[in-house]
């Protein structure tokens, strides 16, 4: 009795490990976007992941970056107005890390007209799923992905982030 006990319990731990709560990932996700849409670029980049934001330049340098991206932005009449965050996708083990994607949709106001952008965070947690930290996979960072993550999980497919189309 007792073997058959461990016995399951053993083929039961891989499964548990990919058995993430969604909601935990996708609540601190939408950290992220509500401080992007509000500026708040040290929240921003607190929930970056921390060897995207060494490879950045470090947390001052970033912060420089992203305002002075968001100035820029400003001046040419672009302005976040909404993002949306999806679903998570599935949970894969990678190194000591769990990694997903999770879609996101930017939709901006320009001096053209309203514009949505979709593309994904890459989600990732070096505790089990209780704390998660972000990418956002533009076409920079997914070309950095093996850089950044030597031990990433090719079972884990990064689709290409798709133009921005008109609304």
């Amino acid at each position: 009795m007792k073997l058959s006990i461990k016995i399951i319990l053993l083929l039961l731990m891989p499964a548990s490990l990919f058995a993430q709560d969604t909601t935990v990932v996708k609540r601190q996700a939408n950290v992220i976007a509500k401080a992007l849409l509000n500026s708040d670029f040290k929240t921003v980049i607190a929930h970056t992941y921390p060897k995207a934001v060494a490879f950045g330049g470090g947390k001052e340098k970033m912060l420089q970056m992203m305002s002075n991206g968001i100035n820029q932005m400003k001046a040419q009449g672009f302005a976040f107005e909404k993002v949306s965050i999806g679903s998570p996708g599935k949970f894969y083990k990678a190194g000591t890390e769990i990694h997903c994607l999770i879609p996101e949709t930017l939709i901006m106001k320009t001096s053209r007209g309203r514009m949505s952008a979709k593309s994904n965070l890459l989600a990732i947690s070096n505790d089990g799923g209780k704390n998660w930290s972000f990418l956002d996979l533009n076409q920079g960072t997914i070309n950095s992905v093996k850089t950044l993550f030597p031990n990433f999980n090719n079972n884990l497919i990064i689709p290409k982030p798709a133009p921005p189309v008109m609304l």
